[in-house]
């Protein structure tokens, strides 16, 4: 039985392809920020194995920012507005540390540091991701 078909998983055309795109995106970010902060780091012992790591870490990173940061955010929408958003940072760097236990936890280790590393791994993370996110989205208008 074909649940797209059903109805029951509504996906937009190509809905696994933009979440592929989002998926090597977050690896990208994920890896640019491994190679920049210098605490944050994937453990491995071959490049095929950092790819399976990254690619399952990305899974969780969207897996938590998709489930629980808007759990989060809601909650704290009194401290969002004290601090004109800032709390923000501080959302983004707990689930950024998040993600590196709850990889850990699940087979594939990611060594996240302290709260500033954890704060520079998102906002890099994001970055990259972002920018990587709108070439691939880009070329893909393009070919539309």
């Amino acid at each position: 039985m074909d649940l797209n078909r059903a109805n029951i998983i509504p996906l937009r055309k190509n809905g696994e392809m933009d979440f592929i795109a989002r998926l090597l995106a977050t690896m990208a970010g994920l890896w640019v920020t491994t190679r920049v902060v210098s605490s944050i780091s994937i453990e491995s012992s071959s490049a095929s194995q950092t790819v399976i790591v990254l690619a399952a870490v990305a899974l969780v990173f969207t897996a938590v920012n998709s489930i629980i940061k808007p759990i989060v955010t809601t909650l704290a929408f009194p401290l969002y507005l004290l601090t004109f958003g800032l709390f923000a940072l501080v959302t983004n760097s707990l689930l950024f540390a998040l993600t590196g236990w709850l990889s850990t936890s699940l087979g594939f280790p990611m060594t996240t540091g302290g709260f500033w590393s954890c704060l520079f791994g998102a906002v890099i993370t994001s970055v990259v991701s972002s920018i990587v996110s709108g070439i691939l989205r880009d070329k893909k208008d393009k070919r539309d």
